[in-house]
């Protein structure tokens, strides 16, 4: 059986990203989000779950950008004072590689957010987390904890393989050598990945793509990722969004971006190929 998610991260970014995903679900193929327990928009991405039960809603557990769910004072390491997080990927990862980051505070962080998304009434499906930070050992095992102690079975496996990254830029005009560096880089945990997710009785899709082509996923590239599915389950990982004001002020690096993947959803003339291939589109929720 071929079973495929289409999950869009950011869900409570803004209410562009928020309307993007919604539409997505509803006029497209998109099956998933995760919710950003500290997004700006997190209230109206929980209204608009709310009256959408069948779209699967997991949890994008932020450690890097913006402000703490759990109070500064309790997770020193991780926040400031004023509960700011690191500002940039390279910044956490160098303190936390250095030890400088409490892993008792990064899981404490953790269960914040997702006891603030339990408590709005939305019970995930799933988590995985911003900029793959648990493809980072000690985020990974602190990640691991927490998911088993608040009985969370399932999580994205962020690592893609690498064939599969040249597959998906293949024609494509952007300048991809970071992107598959660092596709290339975070393979080399996935064993440990999986011990991690043996060790919690964790479930993740077989296989990831969307991760070398970040911010260049358009209709031709989600034609090409599906005819690449094979049996077993896979996650292709999107950000739809509207380019507006509140986008811009985010600081997020996709802006206009986030409008093509949202075109690529919306194309019609990908549910008939879904169908041909016998693929069945699915949430976390359906996943093993």
């Amino acid at each position: 059986m071929k079973q495929l998610i289409l999950n869009a991260d950011d869900f409570g970014l803004t209410r562009g990203v928020n309307d993007a995903v919604i539409r997505a679900y509803q006029e497209g193929i998109l099956t998933s989000a995760t919710l950003m327990a500290n997004g700006p928009a997190f209230e109206d991405a929980v209204e608009r779950a709310s009256s959408n039960p069948r779209l699967g809603i997991g949890c994008h557990l932020v450690l890097v950008g913006g402000k703490s769910v759990a109070p500064p004072e309790e997770i020193s390491s991780l926040a400031d004072p004023d509960g700011l997080l690191p500002q940039s990927l390279g910044a956490f990862v160098a303190r936390v590689s250095c030890g400088l980051i409490r892993a008792t505070h990064i899981e404490r962080e953790l269960r914040a957010q997702i006891e603030k998304i339990r408590g709005a009434g939305i019970e995930p499906t799933h988590l995985d987390t911003h900029k793959h930070t648990h493809a980072h050992p000690g985020v990974m095992e602190a990640l691991g904890k927490v998911a088993h102690e608040t009985g969370i079975t399932r999580i994205r496996m962020p690592f893609e393989r690498l064939r599969d990254s040249w597959s998906t830029i293949r024609g494509q005009n952007g300048i991809f050598a970071a992107q598959l560096a660092a596709a290339a880089s975070a393979r080399t945990v996935t064993p440990l990945f999986r011990a991690v997710c043996r060790k919690y009785a964790l479930h993740a899709p077989d296989r990831f793509l969307g991760l070398a082509i970040t911010g260049h996923l358009g209709a031709a590239s989600l034609h090409r990722m599906i005819e690449m599915i094979a049996e077993g389950s896979t996650e292709i990982m999107l950000h739809p969004g509207v380019c507006d004001d509140d986008l811009t002020r985010s600081g997020s690096r996709l802006q206009l971006h986030r409008e093509r993947e949202l075109e690529g959803l919306l194309d019609q003339e990908l549910k008939p190929v879904l169908a041909q291939r016998d693929i069945r589109l699915i949430s976390f929720r359906e996943l093993n």
